[in-house]
């Protein structure tokens, strides 16, 4: 991609480029340290630096590449893997839907599938909020200063991993655990849907891992099934109205 991207007329773009690196420095500096334990879990896995390095790089998501190496890890099959990424991953879908409409018209499906490459939480974030119609080498800039730190991260991690004793690589991965709280603790503060979707999320993974029948499946094939069944439970038992602005962009 990013080859790709440099060889794309970028000279004409250059102040967007320089914006969205400068803008996706901090979100860079993140990518670093949270990566770093996400290469615990690739070394866990038996994934080695540069492994590490190319997973992070061609699938720049925290939470699929977690369920990735979990699944890798248990010797989960291939098809269970795609699927338990893909279902980890299917919000990505939403925000590209999002993006697409900040294009202008006529820009190229190139830009658009580029852009649709690294749409991660945080570059999807800073794109949305760009005013004006989207510059897709703001969004290159974006990734060109962050992905790298991702993927460096981990294969810091998985080198970490091999050089310290098991102990510290046993503490070191309670860090995945803090990363995902970080991730659903703030909007489970503020959000009574959410609180009751993850209270759920832990009794059933729970009773999935003792229960005769689902307790034989695989532990890969359990996430799926539970996702699937929460994700699908939470759209019926607490849809989604449309918004003011929404309603006003939809009737004009």
């Amino acid at each position: 991609m990013y080859a790709a991207v440099l060889s794309l007329r970028s000279h004409t773009h250059r102040p967007a480029l320089r914006a969205g690196a400068r803008d996706a420095l901090p979100i860079a500096l993140g990518y670093l340290a949270v990566s770093f334990t996400l290469g615990i879990a690739a070394r866990n896995a038996g994934l080695n630096p540069l492994q590490g390095f190319f997973a992070s790089l061609l699938c720049n998501a925290s939470a699929g590449e977690y369920a990735g190496f979990t699944a890798i890890a248990a010797r989960a099959s291939l098809w269970e893997l795609a699927a338990i990424t893909l279902v980890a991953n299917a919000r990505y879908l939403l925000m590209g839907c999002a993006v697409s409409q900040k294009f202008a018209p006529g820009t190229a499906k190139a830009h658009r599938l580029l852009v649709g490459y690294d749409l991660t939480d945080e570059i999807f974030g800073i794109t949305l909020a760009r005013p004006g119609a989207l510059d897709p080498y703001y969004t290159y800039g974006a990734v060109l200063a962050a992905a790298p730190c991702w993927a460096i991260g981990t294969a810091l991690g998985v080198s970490a991993g091999n050089l310290l004793p098991a102990r510290a690589v046993s503490a070191l991965s309670v860090a995945l655990y803090g990363m995902f709280l970080a991730v659903i603790v703030p909007p489970a503060k503020k959000e009574k849907p959410v609180r009751l979707v993850v209270a759920a999320g832990f009794v059933l993974s729970f009773l999935a891992s003792r229960l005769p029948v689902v307790s034989s499946l695989s532990a890969g094939t359990r996430t799926i099934l539970l996702t699937l069944l929460l994700s699908a439970g939470a759209a019926l038992a607490f849809p989604r109205g449309e918004t003011a602005a929404e309603v006003q962009r939809n009737a004009a």
